[in-house]
């Protein structure tokens, strides 16, 4: 990937109300015939295992930092792909580190109710890769050769904003395609989890001051970059201002889809792409490419 300049968003707003403004319009019926076929032909099992291999790589992730182990090989599939990286985090603020043991007991029930949903269809573990995944993003951030996540207090945060974010987008995405009303009503619980996990990232990090600003809001950036043409993302401070919480004009968390997604975790701004970034080997299921 190139490495991009970290920059502050100024319009991000403006963008994205006429973003919604797209959305509003596809809704109505404006959406071309092809996209509404695509969108059609999605279940909501496959949406479900999207999810679960998301959920798989947020436990892994935060797991590994709060207490330096992973997911328990119960939990994980007969067949898992190994995980690289992650270690215990040593925390400077006694709360958040609390937090953060939270966020992984939420992280592993949201593994363990999607593999009890799926029951016999749940994917195993993909292969997930966090040295390189987060090395990539640094690159890709402007933030130096390296990454180390698992590092320190802010490191550590500043990864799960760039999981938390993209989960939110990624749940209000799913909202307009599940057709189960128990599974949208599962999923719509599972965003409001999410999304208090994202504003606990976002404040925590704008409390840490200057230098964390800099490095959430050159991740956000670099996320606007790889996603697609829209300007999907906000940082932690947009004009001068704390931002902990990105919404439309309309207070309305914005969405993204499975490719958009997949292009995050891939770290990758190309179409057609099955594997890389966080997963080396891409995620299983049916919604694997970009």
């Amino acid at each position: 990937m190139t490495a991009v300049t970290p920059s502050l968003h100024v319009c991000r707003r403006r963008a994205l109300q006429i973003g919604l403004g797209a959305t509003i319009a596809s809704a109505a019926g404006v959406a071309s015939t092809s996209s509404a076929a695509a969108q059609d032909d999605i279940k909501d099992e496959d949406i479900f295992r999207f999810a679960l291999n998301l959920e798989y790589m947020e436990a892994e992730y935060y797991l590994r930092g709060t207490t330096g182990k992973g997911i328990e090989d119960s939990d994980i599939g007969s067949k898992p792909g190994d995980v690289v990286g992650g270690k215990k985090v040593a925390f400077d603020t006694p709360a958040v580190g609390e937090f953060m043991r939270e966020v992984a007991e939420n992280e592993l029930a949201h593994v363990r109710f999607y593999r009890k949903t799926l029951a016999s269809n749940a994917v195993d573990r993909p292969a997930i890769d966090f040295d390189a995944g987060f090395a990539a993003v640094a690159k890709a951030a402007g933030l130096g050769d390296d990454l180390d996540a698992f590092g320190n207090q802010m490191n550590f945060v500043l990864g799960g904003m760039l999981f938390e974010d993209v989960g939110v987008t990624a749940y209000a995405g799913a909202a307009t395609v599940l057709k189960n009303k128990e599974f949208l009503a599962a999923a719509a619980g599972i965003l409001a989890v999410e999304a208090y996990h994202m504003g606990m990232a976002r404040s925590s990090l704008y409390r840490m001051g200057e230098k964390a600003w800099k490095a959430a809001n050159a991740v956000s950036d670099a996320r606007d970059k790889i996603d697609g043409n829209e300007d999907k993302d906000q940082g932690i401070q947009v004009d001068g201002k704390a931002n902990v919480v990105p919404s439309t004009p309309d207070a309305i968390a914005f969405t993204r889809t499975p490719q958009e997604v997949l292009r995050i975790v891939y770290l990758t701004d190309q179409s057609g792409v099955s594997k890389g970034g966080f997963y080396p080997n891409g995620m299983n299921g049916t919604l694997k490419s970009t």
